[in-house]
């Protein structure tokens, strides 16, 4: 069995000398973070499909088996709405070949305005995908979340191409008002969409955003992981990725996520140990 878990980025400012060696140079950041955790969400890709020498770092720094979920460009899912975007979505097919099986899945994330009507561009654009990839599709429209007919159509369509719906579950970022100026930023930003935990494939995808208190954060993942360790019982191989509102301790809480799924059914495989940090010298006046 194995579990993988990631963050939604690989380096962050908070995180150096912390749990990543500092000073490190930015070629050698992800290959740190893969010591921490065994996934990772591809979120720059959204904002520009980065050059293929770019990606072959990337690759050099992780093994096979780590698992990238990588955004598609906005250019294709939000500018053009999945039609008429070959070129777009052809470069960045091309820029991410280097990374070979760590493409766990590409992740097709749709505007809040992507509703059930345009379900049949979505099945479209998916019949279109070359065949040798997995794709993952996050919806926002509430339609999707509270009407059964149209979360049932969604449903066939993913099915259809073998596609993961991918659920993004901000429940307990809601739950009560936010406390801090991150949480506060993440209420203007972040979807409001009921929890949803139901599996369409045999790799079924998480993200799940918590609080900048951990244990909130924790607290209100108790019940993925009773479901993640239910995937796991049924042969299915699942990636939970853990966002809190500053990712400050985002490392360590998708390993602590592991640890406690792991508690529950020990054969699931341990993940690396991470490259050991040095304390930062302390300041002196000589």
């Amino acid at each position: 069995m194995r579990l993988h878990v990631g963050c939604a980025m690989w380096t962050l400012a908070p995180w150096q000398g912390r749990f990543l060696p500092h000073p490190l140079p930015p070629g050698e950041r992800l290959r740190a973070y893969a010591g921490w955790c065994n996934a990772v969400e591809g979120n720059t890709t959204f904002y520009a499909t980065p050059a293929r020498s770019t990606v072959e770092l990337w690759a050099g720094q992780t093994d096979p088996g780590f698992r990238f979920v990588v955004k598609l460009p906005k250019a294709v899912t939000h500018e053009r709405r999945l039609a008429g975007a070959g070129d777009e979505l052809a470069a960045f097919l091309d820029a991410m070949e280097p990374l070979g099986p760590r493409i766990h899945s590409l992740w097709v994330q749709l505007p809040a305005a992507f509703s059930p009507a345009d379900l049949g561009v979505l099945a479209a654009f998916l019949r279109g995908l070359p065949r040798e990839q997995r794709y993952a599709v996050e919806v926002r429209h509430r339609a999707f979340f509270e009407d059964t007919r149209a979360a049932g159509l969604l449903e066939r369509v993913l099915a259809g191409a073998g596609a993961e719906w991918v659920p993004f579950d901000t429940t307990v970022l809601f739950r009560t008002p936010p406390t801090s100026d991150a949480e506060r930023d993440a209420w203007t930003k972040k979807p409001r969409m009921p929890r949803r935990s139901s599996a369409l494939t045999d790799r079924p995808i998480v993200r799940y955003l918590g609080r900048d208190d951990v244990e909130a954060t924790v607290e209100g993942w108790r019940p993925w992981v009773g479901t993640v360790v239910d995937w796991l019982h049924e042969g299915r191989s699942p990636t939970v990725f853990v966002h809190t509102p500053d990712n400050a301790e985002a490392p360590a809480l998708a390993r602590r996520f592991h640890d406690e799924v792991r508690a529950r059914l020990p054969e699931v495989e341990p993940l690396p140990e991470p490259l050991p940090v040095e304390p930062a010298e302390p300041l002196t006046l000589f």
